[in-house]
């Protein structure tokens, strides 16, 4: 328990809990996005189950990532990745597939929610690292889908994948963002943007409650690690897998193969729902 509260005295805006902490402020939140895409942001809603961010389990483990929709119905996922992890079996970083599994996880739960596929909102799944995942030196790597036959043609399903490097060096972004950067990498405050992060993470630091959650969650996590679950593979319920297979079979651009190696279902039970899929447009 010492160690642990000793731990938290020392986390900083690198470390999941406290990133989600930060980001639950809504000013703080709506800024970082109003900063980083030059839009503006009228309100925010945090679209978790649960508000209060109590430790729980989903698909994956403990989810730590923030998942809000603004005043125009664009959703957005942030999270904060320390670490460029490799699949210990493939020896392949899973920093791509994470991306991908993400926005599969956006786009199910709006169609759970009744959400005709043709009116799914733009999304943006966004990752802020500290390490520049393609050695090219920019601060932000913004992808969308195009046509290799002409780079010109986008595919316009409005979802959009941003990777951010705090550690970048070229590319234009806001003053604010790059304190943000310095401040993740080193801890400067050098804004009135930086100085209100900080002062977050101060007062969520002397929050008893707080402390209580953070034990809490590194308890289950310490749980999660003793069960085996490695990082980078894909668990969790068989119909919550299901669920994403249909999806990305609904869609039609994902390979059996490809499904299979996402969601860790068999090729014959992917094959299984397809059938059940295509029986379902017939009746």
């Amino acid at each position: 328990m010492k160690n642990l509260a000793t731990k938290f005295e020392n986390l900083t805006i690198q470390n999941d809990f406290i990133f989600k902490k930060v980001m639950s402020r809504k000013r703080i939140c709506i800024h970082l996005l109003e900063e980083l895409l030059q839009i503006k942001i009228a309100d925010i809603n945090y679209l978790e189950a649960e508000k209060s961010l109590e430790p729980e389990y989903t698909s994956r483990g403990i989810r730590l990532d923030i998942i809000v929709a603004d005043d125009r119905n664009t959703h957005y996922n942030l999270e904060m990745q320390v670490k460029n992890n490799k699949n210990p079996d493939t020896k392949k970083h899973v920093l791509p597939k994470r991306t991908r599994y993400y926005q599969a996880l956006l786009d199910i739960d709006l169609l759970q929610n009744s959400q005709e596929y043709d009116l799914l909102p733009p999304t943006y799944v966004i990752f802020i690292c500290v390490f520049d995942f393609f050695a090219k030196g920019n601060y932000v790597y913004t992808f969308k889908k195009r046509c290799l036959e002409d780079l010109e043609l986008e595919l316009p399903d409005e979802a959009t994948t941003i990777i951010l490097n705090t550690h970048g060096t070229h590319g234009n972004i806001s003053k604010d963002i790059k304190s943000f950067y310095d401040y993740v990498n080193n801890h400067v405050i050098n804004s009135d943007f930086t100085k209100q992060i900080d002062d977050e993470i101060s007062y969520l630091k002397l929050d008893t409650k707080v402390r209580r959650e953070f034990m809490l969650l590194e308890a289950r996590l310490l749980d999660e690690r003793r069960e085996g679950k490695a990082e980078g593979r894909v668990e969790g319920k068989a119909e919550e897998k299901n669920a994403i297979a249909t999806l990305m079979l609904a869609k039609g651009c994902y390979s059996l193969q490809e499904i299979s190696e996402l969601t860790k279902l068999s090729i014959e039970d992917i094959e299984k729902l397809e059938k059940e899929m295509q029986a379902t447009k017939q009746s």
